[in-house]
């Protein structure tokens, strides 16, 4: 590991910073776009996709396309987040180098999106693995039963020793980057790789809930968005992480009840 950053950290300049967050929003905006629209079949990407992929197995096809639905919602629901160690993660940069700060930030960004990309993997076996066991439906949501087990497992989760510390690198920039500064875009990269994992390691129960109310159901993916950002933007991560795990268990328990 390279030195660690000084504490005093520069000001980006307001230039990099809008430059920064417009592509951030920009990405942001056109994955939610993408979900939607959510694309169902190969024809819905237009004739030529649909030429393309017919002499494959529909079932490998289906497949694709939900992984790129997990994939894609995936950036939509955490890039938000993590906005605020991209543009600390430039501010260092530039600080350390005057050139290339903006550059290495989105390698900073390709390496966090890298092991989402890997967790939309396992979430899309688990789905696949849920709906031929039929514990999912077609609809792509649980039984109440199953349903009650996802919040309550979620809700104890929120108050493990590991959310904590995984929530508390995510809310820190500084943190994080005093502990965990590489030099140069290789160093970005693995950097992005290891916020990543602590962010996956933060959130991964938080997104088995999208099987409660739905896979697709597009409100309560915004409402995982917003619980997210409240979590690593909010003061005080850790009363904020407790009090919506008491609130999981108890929906848990009235669905358990109600089943």
């Amino acid at each position: 590991m390279e030195s660690a950053p000084q504490t005093s950290v520069p000001v980006l300049p307001a230039r990099e910073r809008i430059v920064i967050l417009t592509e951030l929003a920009a990405l942001t905006a056109l994955s939610w776009l993408y979900l939607v629209r959510m694309p169902m079949s190969a024809s819905d990407f237009g004739a030529t996709a649909a030429r393309l992929t017919s002499p494959l197995p529909p079932g490998v096809v289906d497949l694709w396309l939900v992984f790129m639905m997990w994939a894609v919602m995936m950036v939509a629901m955490m890039l938000p987040s993590a906005a605020p160690m991209v543009l600390m993660y430039a501010r260092i940069a530039r600080g350390r180098s005057q050139e290339g700060s903006t550059l290495r930030a989105w390698i900073f960004v390709a390496g966090y999106i890298a092991v989402w990309t890997m967790f939309s993997v396992a979430a899309t076996a688990t789905q696949a693995i849920l709906q031929r066991t039929a514990i999912v439906s077609n609809a792509l949501a649980t039984s109440s039963i199953v349903g009650a087990v996802i919040l309550i497992a979620a809700g104890i989760y929120q108050i493990t020793p590991m959310k904590q510390a995984c929530l508390r690198y995510c809310q820190s920039p500084v943190a994080f980057f005093m502990t965990h500064w590489r030099e140069g875009s290789r160093g970005a990269f693995k950097m992005g790789l290891d916020h990543g994992t602590f962010c996956v390691g933060c959130c991964w129960m938080l997104m088995l809930l999208l099987f409660v109310a739905g896979v697709m159901n597009l409100v309560w993916v915004a409402a995982l968005t917003a619980l997210v950002l409240i979590e690593k933007l909010l003061p005080y991560p850790r009363a904020i992480a407790r009090t919506t795990g008491a609130a999981l268990i108890a929906s848990g328990l009235l669905l358990a009840l109600r089943a």
